[in-house]
């Protein structure tokens, strides 16, 4: 009313204070809008809450407690990922409730974040301080409880968790700012009926050698890289695998190819570079060294050998099926597994009964297939040959008909160790994951006594192996399992509650199935097949084609190409590209045309080999277009010496003039082409009987006339021993006498010019030049005056 009748209204200090403290109160959610939208580049917020610390359990000793063990020592680190100072911290132990079932396990592994309900009280011995962690750095911790204060009740799977509480600026009360979990397998004493626990080994590599070796006797392979020998090098995953695996109680599995592909590195290798050159490799110890000590390594195990190159069964049942003889390349592959082993591995003697699906996906053409080759023993697991209805994990061993057996091996066991476990962390959590998931599977019915497979990835990196062979120690320490073959585990008694039915083809899964071969790549391994066969059969040594380039037939089917088909096209083509670039070796040299003037005549072909070693047995045809004018004679058998050229020579016959189209073609020894044909034009021109008469006639009077000169000068010589002088001593017209002008009688007493009777003078020394010059045949008996001419 004062403001209205226009009075100055002083305020009191107190409704001032009000006023502002309201008006501070409705802008603040403005003012906190300007003040803490982060800048556009700060795309995350920074971790809060029970996410604030990364918390780490490099490792849990032991990793499964009994009655005998007085304490539980945990270590690993924190890390603050936050942005604030963390004060008066400290790391505890928490634990939580004992695990019902393996679904609860996975329940607690897939949990993050902390929750008072789920993770318990911190128990035991006295907590780690830290009085200090900022924002970015890491501190280790290690933590010891005595065992009786972590209060384990019952045998069972106990979670265990490592928090670490502290206090912020931004909370100024403590709290829980990370937590880790992980599991304690308890059993106080050994169960009356342990599982018997199979653990797969796994020795299986990419494809790295070629088909390409060097001409020498010794066939020197090429690589197509020199990657295997880091894998088989101190610290390398494969000698990891064999170095942990000659001590753990498992089945080693193993891909014949790796064992043959490490034989060729041990002596003279050489290695693929750029632009088609080779190196020299130089890893021969290396490849010593590691088939040495997996020689050792198995002496005490049992060994299953997969098909040669591991191929891939469920393409081949999908894809493969449309290509004839696709599938007959696994019997080879089996077979060729044994051999192998045999030879690399003296004194081994390994199953080759067995089948093993990628991932242990299985429908039943894919049982078909593996069973087709003789392996009775299919590898599938529990996540495609699914259980219904049954509260326990059952046997592994499945009877499916024909005296055929799924060996099921468990999917949660079998998976446990994927991923990047090169952090110590999350190898360990891996390692208490599997054995809580044995230890469950034992639990869920003791007085069953089950027998489990585990099948775990193909190709284990070092990391991985190093998690695998810790959980397999400890669960061979355990009081709950005990070690068996795979053989053993393939024929325990199945279970008659378990599932025997193979899944149809709808069930595979589509991610797998995307992964698959093409129909095409069989297609390509069938056509490189049949070049090869139509090419060993022309050579010599043939066995130095069809070792190579038969076991790269087989690694064109090797399940490595999965999720790689470009990789998987470029081998084939290369592998086909090589043996074509071999077939062309063995060719006919281009002829010009020719001419044939007769009746017959021979012409010659010639063979080229340009191989290092000689070819047989393959058979030369020449083809006349027109064999009424020209028969072209018969095939002949062709044997050229490696490096040479050979000419082969064609008795042919003609019958009319004209040209003539002339094909050559080799031919292998069952009747194929071989190469191309080669075809070149002959030009007949045969002599008829008119001309022969005529060159006949003009031969003969050549002789005539030849007759007719040497009876005349026969004649012309007699005249002139017949003829007389006057045997008078005169003188010439001159006076002078015929011996030159002296006067003096010739020899003869005639000093007158003798004349024929023609007239013409026959003194041979007064007579003119280019005078015929007398004959010197028997007929001419007198010697040869001064200057004549006489043919010899």
């Amino acid at each position: 009313m004062a403001e209205a009748a226009g009075f100055p209204v002083t305020e009191r200090p107190r409704g001032r204070w009000l006023r502002r403290a309201a008006a501070l109160v409705a802008g603040t959610p403005l003012l906190a809008g300007l003040v803490l939208v982060p800048p556009a580049q700060e795309a995350h917020a920074a971790p809060s809450g029970s996410r604030t610390v990364d918390v780490d359990i490099d490792s849990l000793s032991p990793p499964a407690a009994g009655q005998s063990d007085d304490a539980v020592t945990v270590t690993g680190s924190i890390t603050n990922k936050g942005r604030a100072t963390i004060t008066d911290g400290h790391v505890g132990l928490r634990r939580g409730p004992v695990l019902s079932n393996r679904s609860s396990i996975d329940n607690v592994a897939r949990r993050t974040g902390y929750s008072a309900g789920l993770d318990g009280q911190e128990v035991g011995g006295k907590a780690e301080k830290v009085e200090k962690l900022a924002p970015g750095v890491s501190q280790p911790f290690s933590l010891r409880v005595p065992v009786k204060k972590l209060r384990l009740s019952k045998d069972g799977v106990y979670q265990l968790g490592v928090s670490f509480s502290g206090r912020s600026k931004s909370a100024p009360y403590e709290q829980v700012l990370g937590i880790e979990r992980t599991f304690l397998p308890w059993q106080e004493d050994e169960a009356s009926k342990k599982t018997k626990l199979t653990y797969m080994w796994p020795l299986i590599s990419k494809t790295h050698l070629t088909a390409e070796t060097e001409g020498d006797e010794q066939q020197t392979p090429i690589f197509r890289d020199d990657k295997l020998a880091a894998e088989i090098a101190p610290g390398g995953r494969l000698q990891q695998l064999v170095a942990l695996g000659k001590d753990l109680p498992v089945t080693f599995v193993v891909d014949p190819d790796l064992l043959a592909t490490v034989d060729a590195m041990t002596g003279r290798y050489k290695v693929e570079g750029p632009n088609g050159t080779t190196r020299a490799g130089r890893n021969q110890e290396v490849a010593k060294q590691w088939l040495s000590d997996l020689e050792q390594a198995v002496q005490a195990h049992e060994v299953v050998a997969l098909p040669f190159a591991d191929p891939d069964i469920a393409s081949l049942a999908h894809k493969g099926k449309v290509v004839p003889s696709a599938l007959s390349h696994l019997g080879p592959a089996t077979d060729l597994a044994s051999r192998t082993v045999g030879t690399v591995l003296p004194g081994v003697k390994a199953r080759t009964d067995f089948a093993w699906p990628v991932e242990g996906a299985v429908d039943s053409s894919i049982v078909d297939v593996a069973t087709s080759a003789g392996a009775h023993n299919v590898i599938a697991r529990s996540d495609s040959m699914r259980e219904s209805g049954l509260s326990y994990t059952p046997t592994s061993a499945r009877p499916i008909g024909g005296g055929n057996t799924a060996v099921v091996a468990d999917a949660g066991l079998s998976t446990a160790f994927t991923g990047d476990l090169t952090k110590a962390g999350t190898a360990n959590l891996a390692v208490q994951n599997f054995l809580a998931q044995s230890l469950m599977v034992n639990l869920q019915d003791p007085s069953r006594q089950r027998s489990i497979v585990v099948a775990p990835q193909r190709m284990p990196t070092a990391s991985q192996a190093q998690a695998m062979a810790k959980a397999v120690r400890a669960a061979n320490d355990s009081g709950w399992a005990e070690p068996q073959d795979l053989s053993d585990a393939a024929k325990a008694k199945p279970d008659p509650n378990a599932t025997r039915q193979v899944p149809g083809a709808a069930s595979y899964p589509a991610s797998l199935r995307k992964q698959e071969l093409p129909a095409a790549a069989f297609r390509q391994a069938q056509e490189t097949r049949t070049a090869l066969d139509d090419f060993k059969v022309i050579l010599a040594e043939p066995w130095r084609v069809e070792t190579p380039f038969g076991n790269a037939i087989m690694r064109m089917m090797s399940t490595e190409w999965r999720g790689d088909a470009k990789g998987a096209e470029a081998f084939r083509k290369s592998v086909r590209s090589y043996l074509d670039g071999l077939t062309t070796k063995v060719h006919l040299i281009q002829k010009s045309d020719a001419t044939l003037s007769g009746r017959s005549a021979t012409i010659p072909v010639t063979v080229q080999n340009n191989l290092v070693r000689g070819v047989k047995g393959m058979t030369l045809r020449l083809t006349s277009s027109q064999p009424n004018r020209l028969d072209t004679g018969e095939p002949q058998t062709i044997d050229v010496e490696g490096g040479h050229s050979q000419s082969f020579k064609f008795d042919t016959t003609a019958n009319a003039n004209g040209p003539v189209q002339v094909t050559a073609q080799l031919f292998t020894a069952d009747g194929k082409r071989y190469g191309r044909a080669m075809t070149f034009e002959v030009n007949v021109t045969e002599i008829t009987a008119t001309v022969m008469l005529v060159i006949a006639g003009g031969v003969l009077l050549l002789v005539l006339a030849g007759v007719r000169i040497y009876l005349q000068r026969k004649r012309a010589a007699a005249r002139e021993d017949d003829g007389g002088t006057d045997g008078g001593s005169g003188t010439d017209d001159g006076g002078a006498g015929s011996d030159g002008g002296d006067g003096a009688p010739d020899r003869d007493g005639a000093d007158q010019d003798r004349t024929d009777r023609d007239g013409r003078p026959t003194d041979g020394g007064n007579g003119q030049p280019g005078d015929p010059e007398p004959d010197t045949g028997s007929e001419s008996t007198g010697g040869s005056g001064s200057g004549e001419k006489v043919d010899r």
